[in-house]
Parts: structure tokens; C-alpha cells; sequence
């Protein structure tokens, strides 16, 4: 899928990371399963601020949720994709949230204005990174999966 962009400086702190410096692979592989993603022959190498992951997911949706958990980490500034995909489908629009956005409001400018409450839609291709609607922030990296 290629080069995926995320802030540095934003996303969930690994393990007490206190400073914008990359985890482990290993602890990135930590997050990857606690968040219940998977894929087999899993490889992430990190230089720098930039991790690498190669295996193979069961679908488009696990790889682009295994590139989110790993990029939406403090410390990550992009993610070079070489998964490989055993059900392709549509990739999903990747979004970065600005701040003063909520899901309704995302939802609205991806699916139309009357359609704020689509955000359940943007909640639920987001899960298990997101715990609660409310509960993103900016820089926040997010899938918006197609209608």
C-alpha cells in the first residue's frame, strides 16, 4: 500500500514512553496483539521515527488497522507498508484529525452533511483503537471506510 504519514508527536504513549522516540519492535508488536490485530510472519523493524511492517493479513481493513495502531503511537512518523493482503478490497480514506473535529463532524464531511450520524460507521472501522466516540484527537490518524 506504500508510505503512510503520521504527527510524530501525537498518539498513544507506549509503555511509559515519556519523550516522541519510536517503541520497540517488540513493543510495538505488544500493541499490535493487544489491540487483537493479526497477521502471519509479522516483521516490524523501526529506524528512527520510521517502522516497517511486512506479513500477511486476512484483509484490507486488518492491514490498514495494523498500520494505525503502529503509526498512531507516540514517536512514529510514518509507516512503510509491505503487508500483503489475502482478501483484497477497498482501501479506506485515512484521515487526520484537526482539532475542534468530532466523529459526527467527520462523518459529515467524508458522507455528506446529512449524514453526521454515519459517525458510527467511522467509530466501528476504528475499533479496537478507539475505545469510545468521543475519545480521538488531533493528529489522530483514523480510517473512514466507503459507504
Amino acid at each position: 500500500m506504500g508510505l503512510f504519514s503520521f504527527i510524530k508527536e501525537a498518539g498513544e504513549k507506549l509503555f511509559g514512553a515519556s519523550e516522541a522516540k519510536a517503541a520497540t519492535p517488540e513493543e510495538l508488536k505488544k500493541e499490535i496483539e493487544k489491540n487483537g490485530l493479526k497477521a502471519d510472519g509479522l516483521e516490524i523493524a523501526v529506524d528512527g521515527d520510521k517502522v516497517s511492517v511486512k506479513g500477511k493479513a486476512v484483509s484490507t481493513e486488518e492491514a490498514e488497522k495494523i498500520i494505525l495502531a503502529l503509526g498512531n503511537t507516540i514517536g512514529v512518523a510514518s509507516v512503510d507498508d509491505g503487508l500483503m493482503v489475502e482478501k483484497e478490497t477497498a482501501a479506506a480514506v485515512m484521515y487526520t484529525v484537526k482539532k475542534g473535529d468530532t466523529l459526527w463532524k467527520i462523518a459529515e464531511a467524508n458522507y455528506g452533511k446529512a449524514n453526521g450520524a454515519k459517525y458510527t460507521v467511522i467509530f466501528e472501522a476504528n475499533k479496537p483503537m478507539l475505545s469510545h466516540p468521543d475519545k480521538i484527537y488531533p493528529g489522530q490518524v483514523l480510517r473512514i471506510p466507503a459507504l
